[in-house]
């Protein structure tokens, strides 16, 4: 690696994870940053991380210091219970009560989807972290709402870049939420050469996929050449239909990536192919390796999928926050997001102009089993480029 990653990992680990000047007094009215999230809900697992991501993420991109300008930085939590409504009311009350600035969150799409409305009337920025559906950046989008998290068609796209052969037929088995629908949407409307030849829409808090997999496999079972059940599930355990004698049939499961716990089951498909939005021995960047380095120091276990979200997130703002001098008027922070780009654990993202979608690099994998690690391991097979993903912009701006 050449001297300038060096002295800049250097730089980014100086200042260790016990800084003195963490609760040094700012000079000015403190920055209030409100971290509206799913805390409580089956994606619980997913907010620790985003909590985790964001907090380090704040830490490392300030120096240690948590100050912007002589201006600290206060985070406002808030718990949104994986319910729109809640989220809305939650929202409205950071914006309201506790005079937020910026606001951050959520974890799920339909919360997310219920906060957006909340940020026009405020004319407050909301950051959008980690929920994913297209609509967030697309039909349901307004000027104060800005994107880290990747969106379903970027999903969507990297995995079906991975998958689009001529001859293969494609069931797909999704939640039926935003998240699901979205994503499924996304994924046929990137296919031009394979063929989707049904689509199977569950709850999300199904744990029976029996009959769902069934369904598929009548579906596939009689079509020439390859044959592959395309999942798009988050939480739950939607893999157990590999339990159901696909082999049989010659019908494989694809995914993309998840956080590691959920990638245990991911061994039971060695060779697997799909793209994932991060994986922590992915990327090779100083903040990737910051990142690492801190994580292990405190948890003894490598940062997953949603802490490299915060993270991200963090990241944007601090470096929107530095170039408007601290200023956090609204209209000053859309003026410096609009096209910025900013280093992450995954690499460069930048905002893209017409719909505030952060543009990143996704990663095509190949599952690899290792005995030693308790997940499988996702190998790199290649970067895919934002440049090669023709990401929708779906918005009436």
């Amino acid at each position: 690696m050449n001297t300038r990653y060096w002295l800049v990992l250097h730089a980014l680990l100086a200042f260790g994870t016990g800084a003195t000047s963490m609760h040094a007094t700012a000079q000015g009215k403190d920055i209030r940053i409100a971290f509206v999230y799913d805390k409580s809900g089956p994606l619980e697992a997913y907010v620790k991380q985003t909590q985790t991501g964001l907090y380090m993420g704040l830490d490392i991109g300030t120096n240690g210091s948590m100050t912007i300008a002589g201006r600290k930085i206060v985070v406002i939590e808030r718990d949104s219970q994986g319910k729109p409504d809640v989220a809305k009311a939650q929202l409205a009350a950071a914006y309201a009560d506790d005079k937020a600035d910026i606001a951050i969150g959520a974890t799920a799409s339909g919360s997310s989807l219920a906060m957006l409305p909340v940020a026009e009337e405020y004319k407050k920025i909301l950051l959008i972290e980690p929920a994913v559906a297209d609509s967030i950046t697309g039909e349901r989008w307004n000027r104060y709402i800005f994107r880290t998290g990747r969106n379903s068609s970027q999903d969507a796209i990297s995995n079906a870049t991975v998958h689009d052969n001529p001859g293969v037929s494609i069931a797909t088995m999704g939640q039926d939420n935003a998240f699901g629908r979205d994503g499924v949407k996304a994924f046929k409307g990137a296919l031009k050469k394979a063929k989707i030849v049904h689509e199977e829409y569950l709850p999300a808090a199904t744990t029976d996929f029996t009959a769902g997999a069934q369904r598929i496999i009548d579906k596939l079972k009689d079509k020439p050449g390859r044959k592959l059940i395309w999942i798009i599930w988050a939480s739950g355990n939607p893999f157990k239909i590999g339990d159901m004698d696909l082999k049989r049939y010659g019908i494989e499961i694809v995914t993309g990536g998840n956080i590691l716990p959920a990638m245990s089951v991911y061994k039971n498909f060695p060779g697997m192919e799909g793209a994932t939005y991060y994986y922590y021995d992915i990327p090779k960047n100083p903040l990737n390796v910051a990142l690492i380095s801190r994580h292990m120091a405190k948890f003894k276990t490598p940062p997953d999928f949603f802490t490299a979200g915060g993270f991200s997130a963090a990241m944007a703002l601090v470096t929107a926050l530095k170039k408007t001098g601290g200023d956090t008027n609204t209209e000053a922070l859309i003026n410096a997001m609009e096209g910025m780009s900013f280093e992450t654990p995954k690499g460069t993202m930048t905002f893209r102009k017409e719909d505030h979608q952060a543009m990143q690099s996704m990663f095509h994998f190949r599952i690899k089993i290792d005995p030693v690690l308790a997940w499988a391991v996702p190998e790199l097979v290649r970067e895919i480029k934002p440049e090669e993903m023709n990401v929708p912009i779906r918005n009436k701006r």
